[in-house]
């Protein structure tokens, strides 16, 4: 080839070049289309009505589809996920963005499955062939398993059963607004594998400072319970899975509102187990509440009255023989109240940390509100049985605010103006009384008398009674 035709095949080349790099930056090329289409038909039930199939014991098994047997397909919205560790191996969905009737689990034989089904991603589930029953107490669907009843589906055939709905150019992702529910309602099986949110709760006193998880003895997060708890003393559990990520984390001392997958396992004590999705789902940025108090819901600074507690159902014969709506009756540190008791025709309260729970220490307070100013004096009845130390101290304050942590206010110790028993009365149920003690006149405003009973399981187990508290 001579150097003129080849200088005129490489102008060719040159000139061809151009013309495509020019194509290449024409922005009025189109963008290809992206398309996206379901992999199953449109659902043939709803999810609830497809819970419904699991019957009481056992399992039930879904035909295969066949020309008697139509598909069985429903819808569902994802409310776990695994980003964090807290869900191994499974996926959980409710049948509805919002409001959800029902809540269901599959165990997946397959890691990080946050990536293909995020949080609202809306999924469609193809039953033919799967299994659905009590696992653990908690209806779970899966497939058959010669080890297990049900089983995990395997990773390869996961798209055989569960895929993504699409919304046209892609998968459809909803936003799950959580149901609000409180401590005493997540612990209604009807809630279970559904997303909830928990308003105004905090983590008990005495965890406070604790890691998230606990450690094994070699140094290896485990899975760890902690408890919630709201101020009228409900109390539920957080369960954390041992390989949850962050673990660094440190219970606050603060409240505040906590997202959670209501979870179950078992028909134990305590079955049910609440999980987090990551640490975003706790938001505890509000002062702590005072925990362990019942009462206090018609507060009245008077003084002048006096209190025999004849009104109230006593002996526990009622569920409101702890709860008096003109006192706080505050179980600061366990879980026994002062409760009206009756003998001999005549009621009082008592307080007794006999039979507790071992090695518990029980430091409850009766608060009754007293307006300083118009009040001159206090006296009140007392008698103490089974003694084994001295359990019941008196106090006034008028820097405590009413529903608060008590450690918080100025507590006036005046248990010395008294004669309280320090051996048991002949007989039990006779109360005597303990003196009338004059309130100093600078003792003005609106405040509280406060009764304290110490005593714990092992030590200080005596019986207090108090009647007729009278402020004159």
């Amino acid at each position: 080839m001579n150097i003129k035709n080849f200088l005129k095949i490489s102008l060719g080349i040159a000139v061809l070049g151009a013309t495509q790099l020019s194509c290449v930056h024409d922005d009025k090329w189109d963008a290809p289309e992206i398309t996206c289409t379901n992999k199953f038909n449109a659902p043939t039930m709803s999810m609830a009505d497809f819970v419904a199939l699991s019957p009481a014991s056992g399992v039930y098994t879904v035909p295969a589809q066949d020309a008697t047997h139509p598909e069985v397909i429903f819808d569902g919205y994802v409310v776990s996920s695994d980003a964090n560790g807290n869900f191994y191996k499974t996926l959980v969905f409710q049948d509805k963005p919002e409001n959800p009737t029902v809540g269901l689990v599959v165990g997946i034989n397959k890691s990080l499955n946050y990536a293909d089904f995020p949080v609202g991603a809306h999924i469609r589930i193809r039953a033919n062939g799967m299994v659905i029953g009590k696992s653990n107490d908690v209806i779970t669907l899966g497939v058959k398993d010669p080890d297990f009843a049900i089983g995990r589906i395997p990773e390869s055939i996961i798209n055989r059963y569960i895929a993504g709905v699409c919304n046209g150019t892609g998968l459809d992702i909803a936003t799950i607004v959580p149901q609000e529910l409180t401590l005493a309602q997540i612990k209604d099986p009807k809630y279970v594998n559904t997303l909830a949110i928990v308003k105004n709760v905090q983590f008990t006193k005495t965890e406070i400072g604790l890691p998230l998880m606990n450690k094994d003895a070699s140094g290896t997060f485990v899975d760890t319970n902690r408890t919630l708890v709201d101020a009228a003393g409900n109390t539920g559990i957080l369960r954390t899975d041992g390989f949850f990520k962050p673990t660094s984390y440190v219970i606050p001392d603060k409240s505040g509102d906590i997202t959670f997958v209501v979870s179950k396992y078992g028909t134990g004590s305590s079955p049910y187990q609440n999980i987090i999705r990551g640490l975003s789902d706790i938001n505890f940025t509000k002062a702590r509440f005072a925990e362990g108090i019942i009462g206090g819901t018609s507060l009245t600074y008077s003084g002048s009255f006096t209190e025999n507690f004849e009104s109230y159902p006593a002996n526990g014969s009622s569920p409101y023989f702890n709860n008096f709506p003109k006192y706080l009756n505050y179980a600061y540190t366990g879980s026994r109240y002062w409760e009206v008791r009756s003998f001999s025709n005549n009621k009082y309260i008592q307080l007794s940390a006999n039979g507790g729970a071992a090695s518990v220490a029980y430091d409850t307070y009766f608060i009754v509100p007293v307006d300083f100013t118009a009040a001159s004096t206090l006296s009140f009845r007392v008698n103490v049985g089974y003694y084994n130390g001295a359990a019941l101290k008196v106090y006034t304050t008028t820097n405590y605010t009413a529903g608060s942590d008590i450690s918080t206010a100025t507590l006036n110790e005046i248990t010395s103006n008294f004669t309280i028993p320090t051996t048991p009365t002949s007989g039990y149920g006779t109360l005597a009384s303990a003196g009338t003690y004059s309130l100093p006149s600078s003792l003005t405003g609106n405040g509280f008398i406060v009764f304290k009973y110490e005593g714990n399981s092992s030590g200080i187990t005596t019986t207090v009674q108090l009647d007729d508290i009278s402020v004159q």
